[in-house]
């Protein structure tokens, strides 16, 4: 019964990555016809409409001062934040090479959770961080480009994003998560709407960009959706290492759609990140263990 609902989550955690990929795809495609700020704010008020009814659908509606908890506030500021940085870096460095950096993110998370929350993290696990940051200077340094504004602005969102996720663990189960969802995706879209202008104003836009933006929502929400079954369906150490499946297909879509082919250092560096992120969830599943054997042995004598 376990391996089943193991492989059930892993089918939810790729069809998960299959729709960032995608929904990163489709803002590249659009990134030359507006600016950051349009894309936000025209992708942010679709989402933000199904997110509204899904919310009002399951009463997931909270009063307005819920959302006035500093980690609340940080956790949507970040939100937003990692939306423009990344949004802004997808039009200037190829798709590949922003979704290898973003593969950091677990080990950052790690980083986070041992400086500001105080979790362990023994030399095995820090060994593992340094390298996995080695690979992303890796996919950074090698090839024409170098350290480019824009990828130096993914590893940025990296770290924005990882602030982020490491709120979301100080949040208490009494906050809805489709109400952080909807206040987020609200107050991203406001932003969006705020550097319309500044960043060069209002775009005509074609029915095609139209619809790769509505196909963008889509598949954003689709992904929001299917990432939380995703988590929610086995164990976790089983699931969250299929998140490396979206660079198999950021790679696929940068090859076919934007005629960018990754050169051998950055397939090293993604080796480097993707080995070092795999091992980091080794040591998190042994830990885990060992903890409930501890528990195991402690609790009859309690």
């Amino acid at each position: 019964m376990q391996a089943f609902t193991n492989f059930r989550g892993i089918l939810f955690m790729c069809l998960a990555m299959v729709t960032f990929s995608c929904n990163d795809a489709l803002v590249k495609s659009v990134t030359g016809a507006m600016n950051v700020g349009q894309i936000i704010f025209v992708r942010g008020l679709l989402t933000t409409l199904m997110v509204v009814l899904a919310a009002w659908h399951f009463r997931a509606f909270r009063p307005i001062g819920t959302l006035m908890r500093p980690v609340i506030l940080l956790r949507i500021a970040m939100e937003a934040l990692a939306s423009v940085t990344y949004i802004s870096a997808l039009g200037q460095i190829p798709l590949a090479n922003a979704s290898a950096i973003m593969q950091a993110l677990p080990l950052a998370v790690t980083l986070g959770a041992a400086l500001f929350l105080g979790e362990p993290v023994g030399w095995r696990r820090w060994t593992a961080i340094i390298a996995g940051f080695i690979g992303v200077l890796i996919v950074l340094r090698p090839g024409p480009e170098g350290f480019t504004p824009a990828a130096l602005t993914v590893v940025g969102c990296v770290f924005v994003t990882a602030t982020r996720d490491l709120c979301t663990r100080r949040i208490g189960h009494d906050v809805p998560a489709l109400y952080i969802t909807v206040s987020t995706s609200l107050v991203t879209t406001l932003v969006g709407a705020l550097l319309i202008q500044p960043m060069g104003g209002w775009q005509p836009m074609s029915t095609t960009t139209i619809s790769h933006i509505a196909a963008a929502s889509v598949l954003l929400m689709l992904g929001y959706q299917t990432i939380v079954l995703a988590m929610r369906a086995g164990d976790i150490s089983v699931i969250a290492p299929f998140r490396y499946t979206s660079l198999i297909w950021s790679i696929a879509i940068g090859i076919f759609f934007f005629a960018e082919v990754p050169d051998h250092w950055m397939l090293v560096g993604v080796a480097i990140i993707i080995g070092s992120g795999l091992y980091t969830f080794y040591r998190e599943t042994l830990r885990g263990r060992k903890a409930v054997a501890q528990r195991s042995l402690t609790g009859p004598l309690e």
